[in-house]
């Protein structure tokens, strides 16, 4: 639901959806936290990322339409990057935290005083709507968003389902089927519609589809990394929620370095350079991590790969989010945001299914040569073998994804004209 909240921004003003957004996800967590039931947790969650997918692309519509002078945008934006990729990456920390010493419950209140806080705050701060019509919402493409909803959900429901079923098995076929028709649908819907949720001459834009598409692969990378590291860490090698937490804390940090850098190197090196650089760092933490097995320490197998990922991870957001959102009118700001916001999480979804998938087929293989042992004791020992091979092979898949992204930055401009010619200059002067 990104892209109707991107738009949705758009159209009637962000201060009002970004408030809404926030008051909805607040309330939406102090009832998952109160649930008594699986369905009411269920439920409280969906709420969760209703508020969720008008509140993201509205924070980015922030940034990118009050700084519009290219330097300070570059380090707005890069200050937007450090601090949604390394909230949802400190969670780990802090969610290992909640959950040892207080309940999982936890994990879903501390949202509720942060979001009133912030309520509180930025209601005076963020400026109101500049007279959007009162009839603004009759305008939204509602068959659309509804085609696009239904697409991307099937898709990664199918996506999903491969780790248990296999491709011609109707849990998996019919639903990719459908999100292929639903998508076909979508681009007819958008070519005919008078006021499309998504006009198609914006995804002709280079900047704008290269930049998505390899958003796509680094959330197809990003979100994984956190997920496989945290199951080695407690399944392989048995480390308990807090101690898991903690040792994925280095990466954190390694990501808002990396995250700073950027904005630095960004007028320097250009988005393609830098971009291919973080996904050449990231490839090479990867394909190191994929080493790790049964017998591994984190201090020695561990920690230096997982820098250098998070730290070219951390290099790439910014030049792509910046990429993407350039040069787009005012009127499509939000509409662009929810783009982003849309290819990273889609983006994190498959990767994270895709890779799950192999881990768990690879593991399943391992475990069915390893098990004909009699020693309980071995066949423990077989099960973790088992489990350190299956996360092994999904972070060699993910140096895959990263790879794809490295060669995928070529779609991208260099360095703009102008910062050429003012090097020129300055080379001149000196």
């Amino acid at each position: 639901m990104l892209l109707l909240g991107g738009r949705v921004a758009d159209l009637v003003g962000v201060r009002r959806v970004f408030l809404a957004g926030l008051a909805g996800f607040t309330l939406a967590s102090l009832a998952g936290g109160l649930a008594t039931s699986g369905a009411v947790l269920i439920a409280a969650r969906a709420g969760q990322g209703v508020c969720a997918a008008f509140l993201a692309p509205a924070t980015l519509t922030l940034i990118t339409t009050t700084f519009t002078e290219p330097t300070a945008r570059t380090r707005a934006v890069g200050a937007w990057s450090t601090v949604t990729t390394t909230g949802g990456a400190a969670g780990a920390v802090l969610g290992g935290v909640l959950t040892q010493y207080l309940g999982w419950r936890w994990v879903l209140f501390v949202n509720v005083p942060a979001g009133a806080a912030v309520l509180a705050v930025a209601g005076g701060r963020i400026p109101a709507a500049d007279g959007r019509a009162a009839d603004a919402l009759r305008r939204l493409d509602l068959p659309g968003a509804a085609a696009v909803f239904a697409a991307l959900t099937a898709l990664v429901y199918g996506v999903v389902n491969t780790e248990t079923h296999g491709l011609a098995d109707p849990r998996v076929a019919v639903p990719l089927a459908a999100a292929v028709l639903l998508l076909a649908g979508f681009v007819v819907i958008e070519s005919t519609a008078a006021q499309p949720l998504v006009p198609l001459a914006m995804l002709r834009r280079r900047t704008l589809a290269g930049g998505n598409l390899i958003m796509i692969f680094i959330g197809g990378a990003l979100f994984p990394m956190w997920f496989l590291l945290s199951l080695y860490l407690q399944q392989v090698l048995h480390l308990g929620a807090v101690h898991t937490g903690l040792c994925l804390l280095p990466g954190t940090l390694a990501l808002i370095v990396g995250a700073r850098i950027s904005v630095r190197l960004l007028a320097t090196l250009g988005p393609r350079r830098l971009l291919a650089t973080g996904m050449v760092l990231s490839t090479a933490g990867f394909a190191w991590l994929s080493r790790v097995g049964v017998s591994g320490d984190y201090s020695t197998d561990v920690l230096a790969p997982f820098l250098l990922t998070a730290l070219g991870l951390g290099l790439a957001i910014t030049p792509v989010t910046v990429t993407a959102t350039q040069g787009i009118d005012r009127a499509h700001s939000g509409l662009a945001a929810g783009l982003v916001n849309t290819s990273r999480q889609v983006g994190g979804a498959l990767g994270l299914a895709a890779l799950a998938t192999l881990a768990a087929h690879t593991t399943a293989a391992a475990h069915a040569v390893a098990v004909p042992t009699t020693a309980a004791r071995l066949q423990t020992h077989s099960v973790a073998a088992a489990l350190a091979d299956g996360y092994a092979h999904a972070l060699l898949g993910a140096a895959v994804v990263t790879a794809t992204a490295a060669v995928a930055s070529l779609l991208l401009p260099g360095r703009p004209a102008a910062s050429r010619r003012s090097d020129h200059r300055a080379v001149r002067g000196r």
